[in-house]
C-alpha cells in the first residue's frame, strides 16, 4: 500500500505541473486555465517502473476571483480519478490554493520566468515543482521533485497546452 501511495503522489504531482505549466508575462496564470487544458508526462518513482500520465482540466474564475480547476487524470495502468484545485493571487507574484491531494496549502511563487510550487502529501511528502512558459503561452514544461525525509523518492517531466 505504501508504494501505491507513493505512485498517487507522483502522478499528483505531475498533473499539478501539468495544470499551472502554461503562464508568461503576457498571460494571467489564473485566467490561462478557464476553459479547458490538457496535460502529459511521464512519472519516475525509485524502485518502480515509470509510466505516463494524461490530464484533462477544465477551469472558472469564480465570483471572489478564485480560479476553480477540476481535472480528469487518467495515469497507465489505474483507474482515473478527479483533482480539484482552488487557487487566488495573494500578492505581486504569490499565488496560494488548495488542491485535493495536498496537505495543507499549496505556494506559488514567480521566479524570473518561471513558477515555483511548495506543499506537503500525506506520508511526510514535500513537494517542489519549476513550471517553464514556452514562448506563445499556450505551452509549458514541468519538472518536479518529490522528496521524503530529504531523499528524492521520485520526479516528474511533463507539458500542458491550452486548447
Amino acid at each position: 500500500m505504501p508504494n501505491l501511495r507513493l505512485t498517487l503522489i507522483v502522478s499528483v504531482v505531475l498533473l499539478i505541473s501539468t495544470s499551472a505549466a502554461a503562464v508568461n508575462a503576457t498571460v494571467d496564470p489564473l485566467r490561462f486555465f478557464v476553459g479547458r487544458t490538457e496535460g502529459s508526462g511521464r512519472v519516475n518513482v525509485i524502485f518502480h517502473k515509470g509510466y505516463g500520465t494524461h490530464s484533462i482540466g477544465i477551469g472558472r474564475i469564480e465570483s471572489d476571483g478564485s480560479l476553480l480547476l477540476v481535472q480528469q487524470i487518467f495515469d497507465d495502468g489505474k483507474p482515473p480519478y478527479q483533482r480539484r484545485w482552488r487557487v487566488r493571487q495573494a500578492g505581486p507574484g504569490h499565488y496560494i490554493g488548495a488542491m485535493s491531494e495536498a496537505v495543507g496549502p499549496v505556494t506559488i511563487d514567480k521566479v524570473g520566468e518561471r513558477y515555483r510550487f511548495r506543499f506537503g502529501m500525506d506520508g511526510h511528502l514535500r513537494v517542489e515543482q519549476w513550471l517553464t512558459p514556452l514562448a506563445g503561452g499556450r505551452l509549458a514544461r514541468s519538472s518536479a521533485s518529490i522528496r521524503k525525509f530529504g531523499m528524492t523518492v521520485a520526479t516528474t517531466e511533463g507539458s500542458l497546452r491550452r486548447v
